[in-house]
Order: structure tokens, then C-alpha cells, then sequence
């Protein structure tokens, strides 16, 4: 039995008129499941089926967008809708939904300029539950759930100062590139889909041993590992759900509550919290718009895309633009007798690459006594006093290997230098780290 039903977004009648431009573009994308003899395919109908803009325009109705989805009765589908349709499921999609109200109409003109079905929109609901820091178990980071390995071609940066997967602007750019590319090579949305959760080559892998390029097929015929067996159904039953959130009452929130926002490119390293005061701003509240910062200073070795509220974006050009205004807070350090960059970086709570980008020509191998050298000021902490370091031949501890942790990372953390920590351990300073495997480390 096929169910039609139209998308409602519940909107504010600012945001209504604000987003009517949207209505002549928008593609009326068609899931069709056909529950047949146990064979169900999805299929995206041909675009010279698609409704005529003004026909569209006519049939949305003061809609903030829409899409002809058809539901079905699937068993999979079926377990994740009841498991939603009721007072408490409504009350937790409506909390997930509140939580992308800032970005929100930013994820959907991603969308619509792509021609892409409005209801991708949901499927951080089931990645992150919208949440901006959120990291799985096997080390996924943000409200898209990047891995580390995966943030290759979209301009994501990581490092000591910033995890960019944490921005929801940036990586629903990114999001929306992948599942544009994953549909090209499929042309079919629930394997995009699919292939969004396990990878691109998991679903060929299972198309070729299958002969078949159905997911439906796929699943019922145990060529899909679990989670990704689940993760369409769920998708489904939840995009079907909140697609009716108007008849529903389920709350998503008021994107007009939240401010609009600009970007202003940093070249320089910024205490935030400094230009906030300048601003006449909450400094937390300028943390909270960019959330991939680990600390309240931008990176010192790249262009950073600071995001404030749009009213403020030419006070801070100004600001940004007085050469004399460094905005960025140091302690300055005169290297002593026995000091190692490494115990300095612990004690001060920053990596050893950052007082490095601090100081020009710095290098841990050649600390020269009675040079002074910032350190950027991260959280206060006393005055370094020259804590004795681990001895250089004493690794009679064990470290068992963790997701986040690198050579520079235990070094800090055990006070040895890289390099005697590689040579323990037959490595090299480069050396990839294997989940599980044991190090020899000192005891502290």
C-alpha cells in the first residue's frame, strides 16, 4: 500500500516569506518502495516527469518546501516509525530539531541549490542528533559525522587548534557534496544513502556479490552489515515523520531566534574572548558560532573563517585591521638550563607545534638558554619552575593505544621527547599509530 503525504516545515511567517525564491526550484524527488513478492526497489522517476514550476509553485501552498515522499510498509520501516510515533518519540525529534535552528536554513539552500531532496536535512537526526561536538565510538566528530580519514577534498582542517568537522556550516557543504557524488554513482537515493554510512565501496562490494543494485534486495537478503541495514529504514520512518511535524505538532524551533551570521577570514592568530570585549559581545556566545576552535584562540598557521553576528562584521573588520591591537595573549618563557619544549608544553597545556609556530626559527633540538620565547596563553597556569622530566632510559610502563592519540600526544603526556618515544618503540616520528597496540612508555 503506498501512503502520500506532503512535507510541512513548520516556519515562522517571516522565515515563510523570506523563502518563497525557493519554491519554483524545488525538485519534487520521489521515493517509490514497491513491496512486491519480497523484491522492493526505489525509483527516481525521470525529469520530464517532474511537476512544472508554476504547477509546483501553485501546489505547495504556503509549504515551506516540498517533496512527494511515498511510504510503505516495509517491516524495517514499520519498526522504526512505531518506535517514533508516539507523544515521547515527537518530544525527542522536536528537541533534535531545535538544535539545528541556527543552520538550519543554511542546510536546506545547500539543498535546494543542488536539487537535492529536501529531506536529506534529517539525516543528521540519526548521524549526531544535531549535536555540534558529538564523536562516536570509532572516532566520527560533528553533526555529520566525519571520520578523520574522510575529510580528504572538502577542506576540513584539523589540527591542535581546530577540528573543523565540528563546524555544522562547513561540513553540511561538505555532507551535501558527499551525498550529491554518492548518488551519481548509484542513482538510487537509498543506496546514497547506504554508502553514506558504510562507504562507497561497502555498497559496490554488496552490489557485485548480490548481481543486484537494489538495496531493498541487499538487506533482506543479508549482503548489509547491521548498521547499515538499520540506517536507511530508520532514515525513512523519521524523514516520514517529521515531514508531517505541521499535522504532528512537533516544534522544530524559530531560526528567527538566532541572529544571522558572517564570516571574516583570520590570518592571524586571535584571542577571541579579547575581540568579543572589543566588540561589546559575550565571548562564549561568539564560541558558540565556531565551535570547531579547541580553544578561544584561532589557528596561527592558516586562514581561519572566524563566524560572528552579522551586525558586527564591519566593527570587526575595523578592529581586525589596527596592526597595533595583537589580541592575542602570551607568556613569555627564558629558557633555563635542562628545559625540553616537551615539559613546557605540558605544563602550559598546549602541543609542542604550537610554541614552535609561536616563536620563529624555534627548535626543540636546540633550546638556547636565556632565549625568551611566547607561549600562547591558553588557561592560567603558575610560572614553569623546571619540573624534572622522565628519564630518558626509563620505559618500564605500557600505554595501550586509544583513537586521538599520536606520537607528539603521548610524548607530552609521559614528559619525553618524540623521538626517544619512536625509538623505544621501533617507529619513526611519522609513524601511523594502530588502534589496541601497546607502547613502551616512562612511569610518571
Amino acid at each position: 500500500m503506498h501512503i502520500y503525504f506532503r512535507i510541512r516545515f513548520p516556519v515562522s511567517a517571516a522565515s515563510m516569506l523570506r523563502r518563497k525564491r525557493l519554491y519554483a526550484g524545488v525538485l519534487a524527488i520521489v521515493l517509490c518502495i514497491q513491496s512486491a513478492a519480497g523484491n522492493v526497489r526505489a525509483v527516481v522517476p525521470d525529469s520530464d516527469t517532474y511537476p512544472e514550476k508554476t504547477e509546483l509553485r501553485q501546489f505547495q501552498h504556503n509549504v515551506l518546501l516540498h517533496n512527494a515522499l511515498i511510504a510503505h510498509d516495509h517491516p524495517l520501516v514499520e519498526k522504526f516509525r512505531k518506535q517514533y510515533m508516539s507523544a515521547n518519540g515527537y518530544a525527542y525529534l522536536s528537541n533534535i530539531m531545535k538544535r539545528s535552528a541556527p543552520y538550519r536554513d543554511f542546510i536546506i539552500d545547500l539543498l535546494e541549490a543542488e536539487n537535492m531532496p529536501a529531506e536529506l536535512l534529517f539525516l543528521p537526526v540519526i548521524e549526531s542528533g544535531f549535536f555540534e561536538k558529538a564523536t562516536s565510538k570509532s572516532g566520527a566528530v560533528g553533526i555529520w559525522q566525519f571520520m578523520r580519514n574522510s575529510v580528504g577534498g572538502f577542506n576540513i582542517h584539523i589540527d591542535d587548534w581546530v577540528d573543523e568537522r565540528r563546524d555544522p556550516w562547513k561540513t553540511s557543504v561538505a555532507a551535501v557534496k558527499k551525498l550529491k557524488w554518492n548518488y551519481s554513482q548509484f542513482h538510487d537515493w537509498p543506496l546514497a544513502l547506504a554508502a553514506y554510512n558504510s562507504g562507497v565501496g561497502t555498497i559496490r562490494s554488496a552490489i557485485r556479490k548480490a548481481e543486484k543494485a537494489d538495496y531493498w534486495y541487499l538487506a533482506e537478503h543479508g549482503y548489509l552489515k547491521q548498521e547499515t541495514l538499520y540506517y536507511v529504514p530508520k532514515f525513512l520512518a523519521i524523514a516520514e515523520i517529521l515531514s508531517r511535524s505541521h499535522e504532528l505538532n512537533i516544534d522544530w524551533g524559530d531560526t528567527e531566534a538566532h541572529l544571522p551570521t558572517s564570516t571574516i577570514e583570520i590570518k592571524r592568530a586571535i584571542d577571541i574572548r579579547l575581540l568579543a570585549a572589543e566588540l561589546g559581545l559575550d565571548a562564549e556566545a561568539v564560541r558558540k558560532l565556531n565551535p570547531s576552535l579547541r580553544y578561544f584562540i584561532t589557528p596561527p598557521s592558516i586562514k581561519y573563517q572566524l563566524r560572528i553576528p552579522a551586525s558586527y562584521e564591519q566593527t570587526a573588520r575595523n578592529v581586525l585591521a589596527q596592526s597595533d591591537k595583537l589580541l592575542i595573549t602570551y607568556y613569555q618563557y627564558r629558557i633555563k638550563s635542562g628545559d625540553t619544549l616537551y615539559a613546557l608544553a605540558k605544563h602550559y597545556g598546549v602541543s609542542v607545534q604550537s610554541i614552535v609556530n609561536y616563536n620563529e626559527g624555534l627548535r626543540a633540538e636546540t633550546l638556547k638558554i636565556g632565549k625568551t620565547i611566547l607561549i600562547p596563553a591558553l588557561k592560567s597556569v603558575e610560572m614553569y619552575a623546571g619540573k624534572g622530566v622522565a628519564k630518558a632510559g626509563n620505559f618500564d610502563g605500557t600505554h595501550t593505544i586509544q583513537s586521538g592519540d599520536t606520537l607528539w600526544s603521548l610524548a607530552l603526556k609521559y614528559s619525553v621527547s618524540v623521538e626517544q618515544l619512536a625509538q623505544k618503540n621501533n617507529l619513526t616520528v611519522n609513524s601511523v599509530l594502530k588502534l589496541g597496540r601497546t607502547l613502551k612508555v616512562p612511569i610518571l
